[in-house]
């Protein structure tokens, strides 16, 4: 018969072994709060007049290890942020005067996720006005999040995906922060 040392040994490795927890969108997405208060500052020409083109960068996370963030991922979080500050407009309306960009140029994580984990991102950011081609808004985004221990003790997977879903989300709200000073 193992010995119970042994077995918490084998059950504490085979927890920090886990699997890849990829990014999810909705815990990127600006907070209920944040996009309330954003909502009010949106210029009348963003109303309801910016369309996402597809995201590009990103990864999907790997089987066996860590944490990516995928372009749909930050497709459907980046979506649902600019419907919640009233800048996407409810489906399905005449297209929309403005197009946003985004591409994730960066994410820059740890190796090994030991204790509290750091992440970094870059997203970079395009808006242009699709009736002359013209570029209104265009800044690369550099945000950065962390995770610690506690939130999740066993599994450093999910350390790297809150870090990185804090770190999308923040970034995103720069990006939105950003976006209400312009008047195109």
């Amino acid at each position: 018969m193992p010995h119970p040392a042994r077995l918490l040994a084998a059950a504490l490795l085979a927890a920090l072994a886990g699997c890849g927890t990829p990014s999810r969108p909705l815990p990127m997405t600006v907070t209920a709060a944040d996009a309330l208060q954003i909502r009010g500052w949106v210029p009348d020409a963003l109303k309801a007049q910016v369309a996402l083109a597809e995201v590009q960068g990103g990864a999907e996370t790997e089987h066996w290890w860590g944490s990516k963030v995928s372009a749909a991922a930050l497709q459907q979080a980046l979506e649902g942020s600019l419907y919640a500050v009233g800048m996407k407009p409810p489906a399905p309306q005449p297209l929309p005067r403005f197009e946003l960009r985004a591409e994730l140029a960066l994410l820059e994580q740890p190796r090994l996720a030991v204790a509290g984990v750091t992440v970094g991102v870059a997203v970079r950011y395009t808006l242009v006005d699709k009736a002359d081609g013209r570029v209104v808004y265009q800044r690369l985004i550099a945000s950065q999040e962390e995770a610690r221990l506690g939130e999740a003790i066993l599994s450093p997977s999910e350390r790297l995906r809150i870090a990185n879903e804090r770190a999308l989300r923040g970034n995103i709200n720069l990006l939105l922060r950003d976006l209400v000073t312009l008047r195109p």
